[in-house]
């Protein structure tokens, strides 16, 4: 286990190295730090499983030690899946508390998803449904939180700041359908861009 949070350590470094501003440490949909954290998945006996203390010991470990070779004027965000959508699985309960664990340990940003680790799993997918897993994070673990899926339309990313829901809207598929989605929430909200340079003639 030693090895598995060396090999994160040394991704960080290398992220500061090539230039990056941020990193996020992936716990979420069914990769090796979720799998740790669930109940479903991690049935080891040992001290790295059990009991939520040993659940969570893996993905403590890989933060605090990103941290300590991530800089402290650069944004550490951690992504993590906040219910499996089954019975007896990680849920939004356990969530909580490890984003209260994280924020000591020196996270910045709890990316909050959900899901990933099971198939077949009945995931009520509606706009927006994954806001209250934020929210409620937000507000019982008091840290700073991005809201992801769904979030398709420049009102819906605006609603979810203002209500507080959450400090910071992701947007992945949205922006893979339209790479100029910044350009057209500005324009929808009456916020001013400026354009660089070499796009002014077609602005």
């Amino acid at each position: 286990m030693r090895a598995v949070v060396d090999a994160f350590r040394a991704a960080a470094r290398r992220a500061l190295d090539a230039g990056f501003k941020a990193v996020e440490v992936h716990a979420a949909h069914g990769y090796l730090l979720h799998q740790f954290l669930s109940p479903l998945s991690n049935l080891r006996e040992d001290v790295w499983g059990g009991s939520f203390d040993r659940r969570v010991r893996l993905t403590c470990a890989v933060v605090e030690a990103v941290r300590a070779v991530w800089p402290q004027t650069l944004p550490l965000l951690v992504r993590i899946s906040a219910t499996d959508w089954a019975d007896g699985g990680w849920d939004i309960e356990q969530s909580v508390e490890l984003a209260r664990r994280l924020k000591a340990l020196g996270a910045d940003l709890i990316d909050v998803s959900s899901g990933g680790l099971l198939p077949r799993v009945q995931v009520p997918a509606a706009p927006g449904y994954q806001v209250p897993f934020a929210a409620r994070i937000r507000r019982e673990a008091d840290v700073a939180t991005g809201a992801v899926g769904l979030i398709t339309t420049p009102e819906q990313a605006e609603r979810v700041i203002v209500e507080g829901d959450a400090d910071l809207v992701l947007l992945a598929r949205e922006s893979l359908r339209d790479p100029y989605f910044p350009r057209r929430a500005a324009k929808a909200l009456g916020a001013a861009l400026t354009a660089p340079p070499q796009y002014l003639r077609g602005w």
